[in-house]
């Protein structure tokens, strides 16, 4: 195989369309716009979401819910994912996104440990947020509890 004989699959591409080219083309004259109005002026046409005066179907449904631009934003993790961690391991963030322990850890203000699920493993957990549950299952399982920033 060499680049210069590579070519696109059969019926991946389509023909430009020629406007204005003369009557046999079938673009001719008005270049498949019809006659008059505003579809067929130069720049002519509505704005996307314009229903001709009728109000928008986006103005029509109710807003609802808020996004607090400056809430802080923490990685969650469960006791249940930290069980699967080896015993004596420091867990922080960056061994959280190693290891793809959450679901999603881009755009975080660090890592904030929830109590569900159950820790028998000895771990020492760096996050910047625990819930008191999630203290006292790591302590309990003898591990070490370290809050950052």
């Amino acid at each position: 195989m060499r680049i210069d004989t590579l070519s696109p699959a059969e019926g991946a591409t389509s023909r430009v369309k020629r406007l204005g080219r003369g009557i046999g083309s079938g673009h001719g004259k008005t270049s498949c716009k019809g006659h008059k109005g505003q579809w067929a002026r130069s720049g002519g046409g509505v704005r996307p979401g314009f229903e001709g005066g009728q109000m928008p179907l986006a103005r029509r449904i109710p807003k609802r819910g808020f996004h607090n631009k400056w809430a802080t934003r923490y990685t969650i993790i469960n006791l249940s994912q930290l069980e699967k961690v080896p015993a004596d391991t420091v867990v922080d963030f960056e061994y959280v996104a190693a290891n793809s322990l959450a679901k999603e850890v881009k755009n975080s203000a660090g890592l904030k440990v929830l109590g569900t699920g159950e820790l028998k493993v000895k771990l020492t957990v760096k996050a910047a947020k625990f819930s008191e549950s999630a203290k006292a299952a790591i302590e309990k399982a003898g591990g070490k509890i370290e809050v950052i920033g």
